[in-house]
């Protein structure tokens, strides 16, 4: 178990850190904007869900050597920025459907598949594995030993905060939403500028440098 002192220090860092936007948060406001409420906070379940497998990975040590290879991380970084600007695109293509669905003239999406699609971004966010990789170990107590279990605890609690505070991301995103359903037209641009930021997402994350 990670002793309470660390864990304490470990939620206040990790609160700190969330609280600042960046890929996870634009990826939810976007998501928001482009689906509603239920798209949006069914993305950051499935965003959450994906940083399930990463927390595992790091634990047993795995996290590791995908963070050394320099190869298997610009994979994953291009995976998960080419399948941020493919999001966009759908967003921005499918907008006039958006519209409707604001209105009830169109069947809800698949619930499934907005979950996979978080799912999707969370497992391939590098900077997501880099944060796991570089700063989890600098809360685990060697006395205490069973580092990864401590190094899984620690992973959890970030992910039960990052759900919590990414939600509330969500709902304020999807309220702004719910004023601009009021004409057809404002939804079908704000579905639009969800796409574009989901798009300039996986551009950042595609140009940004790695962790060398």
């Amino acid at each position: 178990m990670v002793p309470v002192e660390h864990l304490w220090t470990f939620v206040l860092a990790s609160i700190a850190l969330i609280l600042i936007p960046g890929p996870s948060v634009l990826f939810v406001i976007g998501r928001s904007l482009a689906l509603g409420r239920l798209g949006g906070l069914l993305s950051v379940v499935g965003n959450a869900l994906g940083m399930v497998p990463l927390v595992m990975a790091v634990a047993l040590g795995v996290g590791a050597l995908v963070a050394q290879s320099v190869v298997l991380f610009t994979i994953i970084k291009f995976a998960g920025a080419a399948y941020l600007v493919y999001l966009g695109v759908q967003a921005i293509r499918h907008r006039k459907e958006a519209s409707r669905a604001a209105s009830d003239d169109a069947p809800p999406r698949s619930h499934w598949r907005q979950l996979a699609e978080g799912f999707v971004v969370g497992v391939t966010n590098p900077k997501t594995i880099a944060f796991f990789v570089a700063v989890l170990p600098q809360f685990v107590s060697f006395q205490a030993g069973a580092i990864p279990l401590q190094l899984f605890e620690l992973g959890v609690v970030f992910i039960v905060l990052a759900l919590v505070f990414d939600s509330i991301w969500a709902l304020a995103a999807s309220a702004a939403r719910d004023w601009f359903a009021r004409t057809p037209r404002r939804i079908e641009h704000l579905s639009a500028a969800g796409g574009v930021m989901m798009i300039g997402l996986g551009g950042v994350l595609a140009l940004s440098g790695n962790k060398h």
